[in-house]
């Protein structure tokens, strides 16, 4: 078995000194990062399997940071945080990360918080490769091979792109994807500003799988980065 890598971003660099303590006595590797661009060039080099990222940075916040590795991770993101107010935990998890520590935290409670998302992360994997050929969520089975949709139990045609488009935010559940992410993922070129593409997909999907397109139960958007599949 791999070795499990954790990169923390934060400028403070007693915290991460102290979580190395902590996580290495878990069997974990620590990666250390001040800023959120020397954060981005880590993940570039390195394989890492879980990212605690700090808000408050200088230059490029965690916000900023979260949402750039959003555009090519999914892997799993616990914020930390000095701010309290519930609106900065919705902002966080809003755009994709996957759970929020307020500070000053307890080490034991952070390592717990890892522990677990690496948990989830690595079930939901694994049930997705031992069940490649078919995605089911809720009323949705979507087959990867034939490319056929049912919402509950009844077959619903949809064009390749459609497909494509769907399978793109499926496999990605739960995760927030920009706009150009989708774009580059299913027509496999450059963004170049293409957005009605999407949002006219986007529509079409809807009026396909929802039973209310107005008030989506599976495809949501999170304004200002993209789309998210509940």
């Amino acid at each position: 078995m791999s070795e499990i890598t954790i990169l923390m971003v934060d400028d403070e660099v007693a915290i991460i000194n102290l979580m190395r303590i902590y996580l290495k006595n878990e069997g974990y590797k620590l990666l250390q990062a001040c800023s959120g661009y020397e954060a981005l060039e880590l993940i570039r080099i390195h394989k890492v399997d879980l990212i605690i990222l700090d808000v408050m940075m200088p230059q490029m916040d965690g916000i900023q940071t979260c949402m750039k590795i959003r555009e090519e991770n999914n892997l799993p993101i616990i914020m930390l945080s000095a701010k309290s107010q519930d609106i900065d935990k919705i902002t966080g998890l809003s755009i994709g990360a996957d759970d929020y520590v307020t500070k000053p935290f307890s080490p034991l409670e952070l390592t717990a918080r890892v522990k677990s998302q690496l948990r989830r992360y690595t079930h939901l994997n694994s049930r997705v490769v031992q069940d490649e050929q078919e995605i089911r969520i809720h009323e949705l089975i979507i087959n990867t091979v034939s490319r056929r949709l049912t919402v509950a139990g009844e077959e619903v045609k949809l064009t390749p792109k459609e497909f494509a488009v769907l399978h793109t935010l499926a496999v990605n559940r739960g995760f927030v994807l920009s706009m150009d992410k989708i774009y580059t993922t299913v027509w496999n070129q450059p963004f170049m500003e293409s957005k009605n593409s999407i949002i006219v997909h986007i529509r079409k999907l809807r009026k396909k799988i929802e039973k209310d397109p107005q008030h989506p139960e599976y495809i949501k958007t999170v304004w200002g980065i993209g789309y998210k599949f509940e």
